[in-house]
C-alpha cells in the first residue's frame, strides 16, 4: 500500500529551505576542508625546506675563468653547476652578479636569464646549472674593458653569502706571472745581466714579481699594471696563509731601474681604471727594495698601499718622481738610504715620508703635502720600537739632508722627530735642513717635548708656515704648483747639479722657489 504524503504550500517552502542550507552547509564544510588540506600541504611542503643558518651550498668550482686574451670583439661562456648536498630543499633567496648593473657579465640559471634571481630552489641532493657570458671589446677604452675583468657570482641562502668568483681578460698585454697568476709568483733573473721590458704592450702583475740576479730595465712609456687584493695560500704545515697581492719585490741582488721622461714617464699603478677606481689608494702592495743601485727617474707610482719601501738593505735614488694616492706612506725608509731630488709626495693615508730607524737620507728640492689626514708629512726616527709601549727598542744613527724642500699640510705639525737619544748623543740624531718651508707648532714647545731652538738647530734659513699661509695654486684639486703669493717663492738657494724642476722648467740661478716645482713668470 503506498503512503502518499501531501504538502501544502508553508511545508514546502520550508522543506526546500532546509535542503537549501544543508548544500551550503555541505559546500562550505567540502571548502574550509580544502584550505585546511592546502595549509597542510603548504606548511609540510616549507618543512621540506633546509631552514639552517649554517647552510652552505656547493660549487663545481670557486673561480670561473674566462681564459682567453681577446684580439677582437668576442665573447666566452662558462658553466657553474650548484650543489645542494641536504637531505632536504634549500631555497636560494637571491643568485646575482655582485657589480650590478655595472657588469660586464650576464648570467642565465637553469635556463632562466638574468642577473639578479631570486628564489631559486634546488631539491634534495640535487643541483642545477648556472651559464655565465663575457662580451669583450679590447678596442675599447681600458675605463671600459679594463686588463682584468673581476666580478662574483653571489648566492644569499639562510642568511649566509657565498661568491663564486669571476675572472675575465680584456685587453691583450704581458701578463706576469700569467693569466693565472693571482697569487702566484714570477721570478725576473738573467745571471746578473740586465732585462728590458720594451713591448709596446703593457705589462700587467698578476702575482708578486720578483727581481733577483738580475737588473731590470723600464724604458720610457713602460706601463705597469699591478693586480691586488687577498691571495691564500699553505704553508708547509697546510695552514693557510693570507696576505696581500700585487707586489714587485727587489731582491739583495736585483736592481730595478726607471727610466722615463719628461713627455713619456714610466708609470706604474693599480689595474682597476674604471672612473670610480682610477685613483683609489691600496689597489696593489707596493715597491720594496732590498738592495741598493736602484734608480727611479721621471716615473709616477700609484694606487697602492705603500709607494716605495726601502729596508735595511735597500737603496734607491728618486728623480722626477710622483708618488700619490697610497694608503699608507709614499715613502717608507727603515734603516736604509735614500737620495730624492724634484719629487711629490702627496695624498697619502698616513705620513708621506717615513723615514725610520735611522739610515742615509738626502732631499732636495721635494714637496711632501699632508692635507685631509692626521698624519704629518714627513717623520724621521733613528730608532725602532718592538711592542706597543715602546718598552723595547733599537736604535742606530739618521743622517737626513733636506734642502730647498716644502713640509706642508693641513695638520699644525707636519714634521715628526723622534730622537730615541732624547738628545744625548747628537751624532745618533744628525738632521740638517735649510731653506725649507714648514709647518710646525707643537714642535717648538719644550713643554711638549719639542725643540725650541728648531729654527736654528735644525732648520736653518727655513721659513715657518705655521700660519698657513698662502702656498699652493690649489691643493685640494691636487695642483702643488706655487701660487703667485707664495711664502715659497724665491727662498731657496742654487743647488749644484740641479737645473730643473719636476715640469722640466729651468731653476733660477740666484734665487729659485722651493719644492718640486719653480714658478713660471
Amino acid at each position: 500500500m503506498g503512503i502518499f504524503l501531501h504538502l501544502c504550500g508553508d511545508e514546502k517552502y520550508l522543506l526546500s529551505t532546509a535542503f537549501n542550507m544543508q548544500k551550503q552547509l555541505f559546500s562550505w564544510i567540502v571548502f574550509t576542508g580544502l584550505i585546511s588540506v592546502l595549509i597542510l600541504i603548504s606548511c609540510r611542503r616549507e618543512q621540506l625546506f633546509l631552514t639552517d643558518k649554517d647552510a652552505k651550498l656547493e660549487f663545481s668550482t670557486d673561480t670561473l675563468r674566462f681564459d682567453t686574451v681577446f684580439t677582437e670583439l668576442g665573447s666566452a661562456t662558462r658553466i657553474l653547476k650548484v650543489f645542494n648536498p641536504y637531505s632536504k630543499s634549500v631555497r636560494i633567496a637571491s643568485v646575482s652578479i655582485a657589480a650590478g648593473e655595472a657588469t660586464k657579465f650576464r648570467m642565465n640559471v637553469d635556463g632562466i636569464p638574468g642577473n639578479v634571481l631570486n628564489e631559486v630552489e634546488i631539491a634534495p641532493n640535487d643541483s642545477i646549472y648556472i651559464f655565465v657570458e663575457v662580451t669583450i671589446d679590447p678596442d675599447a677604452p681600458l675605463s671600459d674593458s679594463p686588463f682584468i675583468l673581476y666580478d662574483a657570482i653571489r648566492f644569499e641562502i639562510n642568511g649566509n653569502e657565498q661568491d663564486v668568483v669571476l675572472e675575465a681578460w680584456g685587453q691583450n698585454a704581458n701578463y706576469l706571472p700569467n693569466r693565472f697568476g693571482k697569487g702566484g709568483l714570477a721570478l725576473v733573473s738573467c745571471d746578473f745581466g740586465e732585462v728590458t721590458w720594451d713591448d709596446p704592450k703593457p705589462y700587467v702583475i698578476y702575482g708578486i714579481l720578483l727581481i733577483d740576479s738580475c737588473t731590470l730595465n723600464l724604458p720610457a712609456g713602460t706601463r705597469i699594471y699591478v693586480h691586488g687584493g687577498v691571495a691564500k695560500a699553505l704553508d708547509d704545515q697546510g695552514n693557510p696563509i693570507i696576505y696581500n697581492d700585487g707586489l714587485i719585490y727587489v731582491l739583495p741582488k736585483g736592481k730595478l731601474m726607471m727610466e722615463g721622461t719628461l713627455e713619456d714617464p714610466v708609470i706604474v699603478q693599480g689595474d682597476r681604471l674604471e672612473a670610480a677606481f682610477e685613483e683609489q689608494a691600496g689597489q696593489w702592495v707596493g715597491i720594496r727594495l732590498g738592495s741598493k743601485g736602484n734608480s727611479f727617474r721621471n716615473s709616477i707610482i700609484k694606487n697602492s698601499l705603500v709607494g716605495v719601501y726601502v729596508d735595511s738593505a735597500g737603496g734607491v735614488n728618486l728623480d722626477k718622481m710622483a708618488i700619490y694616492n697610497t694608503s699608507g706612506p709614499g715613502i717608507f725608509a727603515l734603516h736604509a738610504k735614500v737620495d730624492a731630488q724634484n719629487c711629490l709626495v702627496y695624498n697619502n693615508g698616513s705620513t708621506s715620508v717615513q723615514l725610520g730607524y735611522g739610515g742615509d737620507y738626502k732631499f732636495d728640492y721635494c714637496t711632501m703635502a699632508s692635507y685631509g689626514v692626521d698624519a704629518s708629512a714627513l717623520s724621521l726616527s733613528n730608532g725602532i720600537c718592538y711592542d706597543l709601549l715602546c718598552s723595547s727598542y733599537d736604535v742606530y744613527r739618521i743622517n737626513a739632508t733636506l734642502r730647498n724642500c716644502i713640509i706642508f699640510g693641513s695638520r699644525q705639525d707636519e714634521l715628526l722627530l723622534s730622537d730615541f737619544t732624547d738628545g744625548a748623543i747628537p751624532s745618533q740624531f744628525n738632521i740638517d735642513m735649510r731653506n725649507c718651508v714648514v709647518r710646525v707648532n707643537d714642535l717648538l714647545d719644550p713643554n711638549k717635548g719639542g725643540y725650541p731652538d728648531f729654527f736654528t738647530t735644525f732648520c736653518q734659513n727655513c721659513v715657518d708656515g705655521s700660519p698657513a699661509q698662502l702656498l699652493f695654486e690649489n691643493p685640494n684639486e691636487d695642483d702643488y704648483h706655487l701660487d703667485s703669493l707664495s711664502i715659497a717663492n724665491g727662498v731657496g738657494v742654487p743647488i749644484t747639479g740641479i737645473t730643473d724642476d719636476l715640469d722640466g722648467i729651468a731653476r733660477s740661478t740666484q734665487n729659485p722657489d722651493v719644492g718640486c716645482y719653480e714658478r713660471e713668470e
